[in-house]
């Protein structure tokens, strides 16, 4: 029998025991009660292993393994050392095998080969004592001058001159600006680089950008920027650090050929090494007798024939007897 509603309130809606209407709080709660057997039948077959995997993920689950080999791949090749690519035996050299910078030419002093030979005008002759270790790091000299040489010379090259720390002051005399001045005094001469009227020179700061920096090092900094191959005290220019390179060794004791004239031969090492940083290569001795070229290397010797054998016969100088005097300016 149907109960008719009480009086006063309005008939509930038809839909608001159906299931997933909203109730209110006087209604009855809507069973969610199923027979297992019938959840079982209605309920999806799990998959499991690959079958499983690919349903899930489809095309990408075979991506992830190609993605893992490839950036083991990429790792590994990240790790291994690069080796510079070997040109033919023509020199020449592939694309595909240009290392990644070109090698930094050796310096200027540096034998092809080292020498097994004994120069006695190799030697550094007697004297003081001298600075043989530094830090390896430089002091630029403060100081800054005009530009000297001719003024359409082809060649216009900036300077700065420098004391590597560890250097004793006794060995520039207790005095680095004096040893700037003299460095740039030297540079300054008519008879020196400017004389040959190709060269224009200018002594700068070191925050001016100089092509090179006149440096004063100790032996064992000498022999780390400059090679040991020859087995006697030398300077150099080290073109990768753009650094003239003076061995305080020899601004302090010289070499044989110019006995006792240290003033002479700080000169001509100045303006030899300089003449590399310039571009210059090494020269012989032309004529018997006359003034040795300021490219001849002098520190070991004014004979061609010594200058050739402490070369292992591998430069421009000949083994012919010839032998010159002493010579410091490239333009006296």
């Amino acid at each position: 029998m149907n109960r008719a509603p009480e009086r006063g309130r309005p008939a509930p809606p038809a839909d608001r025991y159906r299931r997933g209407e909203r109730r209110t709080s006087a209604e009855p709660l809507a069973a969610a009660w199923e027979p297992d057997a019938t959840a079982a039948l209605r309920k999806p077959r799990q998959r499991r292993g690959v079958k499983r995997l690919v349903a899930s993920y489809g095309w990408r689950i075979y991506a992830i393994p190609v993605l893992l080999v490839l950036t083991a791949l990429v790792v590994l090749d990240t790790v291994q050392p690069k080796t510079p690519g070997i040109g033919g035996d023509n020199g020449s050299t592939n694309a595909a095998e240009t290392p990644a910078s070109t090698p930094e030419a050796p310096p200027s002093e540096l034998p092809r080969k080292k020498p097994d030979l004994k120069i006695p005008t190799a030697e550094l002759p007697a004297g003081p004592e001298f600075s043989q270790d530094g830090v390896g790091t430089f002091k630029v000299i403060g100081g800054s001058g005009q530009r000297v040489g001719e003024g359409n010379a082809p060649k216009f090259r900036k300077y700065a001159i420098a004391i590597e720390d560890g250097v004793k002051p006794a060995d520039y005399n207790d005095d680095a600006a004096a040893f700037g001045r003299t460095v740039e005094g030297i540079l300054s001469d008519p008879r020196s680089w400017i004389g040959t009227k190709q060269v224009a020179l200018q002594r700068v700061e070191a925050n001016q950008n100089p092509d090179f920096v006149v440096t004063l090092a100790t032996t064992k900094t000498t022999h780390t920027l400059c090679g040991k191959e020859i087995p006697f005290e030398t300077s150099c220019f080290n073109p990768g650090q753009k650094r003239v390179v003076i061995n305080v060794a020899r601004w302090v004791r010289g070499a044989m050929v110019y006995g006792s004239d240290l003033a002479g031969y700080r000169t001509y090492v100045i303006n030899h090494e300089v003449g590399h940083a310039l571009g210059s290569g090494h020269a012989a001795c032309a004529e018997a007798g006359a003034p040795a070229p300021v490219m001849m290397q002098q520190t070991f010797g004014v004979s061609n024939d010594f200058v050739s054998q402490l070369n292992a016969g591998q430069d421009v100088v000949p083994t012919d007897g010839k032998v010159c005097t002493p010579n410091a300016f490239p333009a006296g």
